[in-house]
């Protein structure tokens, strides 16, 4: 998992607010997440749209365009509930940037999820994010690619824990960090098990399961 920021490129500034309140329209918004909004949101900004008419590289169904939305926290964190209406209502691919202030010291995270678009609502996978970063910073230059495709994906990989493996599809390595994330929790459970279990032939059973899975999860990873 990489920490960077990208230098995104000018000729994709779009720079306009959005209020909040057009996020409560959507459905998927309850009263808890309303509230977050407004205990957490300081503001959302439209930073920049990544499309064939501002980048010249040529979108698809799938990836028409990619969106890096600011949003300035109010406290320390914006959490995912967040972030997730946002993604339901936009329906294209976001790189979201979150802005905070510690000490009077500005610091900011580049945070994703992998969004599959298609009939309805869009398909997200978890979120995966960098660690916080001063603000001064350098930015990096974005990921060469020759499709908007290429490059969603190439903008999500870093901030992945999962290497993509050759050949693999952005959707393929959120697949299996979701097996790796659940098989994380099920060898945390067997070893708790296992340190409490007294029963000697328990003990022995949940060892080679702890194995097993174990293996599992080094073949994902």
């Amino acid at each position: 998992m990489a920490d960077l920021l990208y230098r995104w490129p000018e000729a994709a500034k779009f720079g306009r607010r959005v209020p909040k309140e057009k996020f409560y329209e959507h459905g998927t918004v309850n009263t808890a997440v309303r509230e977050k909004f407004i205990s957490d949101v300081q503001r959302i900004t439209w930073s920049y749209k990544l499309a064939e008419a501002t980048i010249n590289l040529p979108g698809t169904a799938a990836v028409p365009e990619v969106q890096v939305f600011t949003i300035d926290a109010k406290a320390s964190d914006v959490g995912e509930p967040i972030l997730n209406a946002i993604d339901k209502a936009i329906p294209f691919p976001i790189i979201f940037e979150i802005a905070r202030h510690r000490a009077d010291q500005p610091e900011t995270r580049t945070v994703a999820a992998h969004k599959q678009l298609g009939v309805g609502t869009p398909k997200l996978s978890a979120y995966y994010s960098t660690g916080w970063q001063p603000g001064g910073t350098g930015r990096q230059a974005m990921p060469t690619a020759i499709t908007l495709p290429a490059l969603y994906a190439a903008l999500l990989q870093p901030l992945t824990p999962i290497t993509a493996r050759p050949g693999e599809e952005m959707s393929d390595v959120a697949d299996r960090l979701a097996t790796v994330r659940k098989l994380e929790r099920e060898v945390a459970s067997l070893e708790r098990k296992l340190r409490t279990e007294p029963q000697l032939n328990r003990k022995v059973e949940l060892r080679r399961t702890l194995k097993t899975k174990q293996h599992e999860l080094e073949q994902q990873r």
